[in-house]
């Protein structure tokens, strides 16, 4: 397999880009380096499936990532970012 072939291709929502822009920049910085390591591994060690739904989040130290991977299409849709007590609801 050729190494562009296992890359997905990586999507945000507009409300999660607009949660990112919140952010201060050293905190947005490590969410986008954690959001593009996901092209190449789309479950990395430390995410997690939620239960009962179909997201999988990822840590970024005391913020998360929500994400949903579809293998047929190759491809991650970022749905939140935010901090851990506030990004499930």
């Amino acid at each position: 397999m050729s190494r562009s072939a296992a890359r997905y291709e990586v999507r945000i929502k507009a409300s999660a880009e607009r949660e990112m822009d919140r952010l201060s920049a050293n905190v947005a910085h490590r969410i986008a380096k954690a959001i593009l390591s996901l092209e190449t591994s789309p479950r990395p060690r430390g995410c997690k499936k939620l239960r009962g739904r179909i997201e999988y989040r990822l840590r970024a130290g005391n913020y998360r990532i929500l994400y949903v991977v579809d293998d047929v299409a190759r491809t991650i849709e970022v749905i939140a970012v935010g901090h851990r007590k506030d990004v499930y609801r």
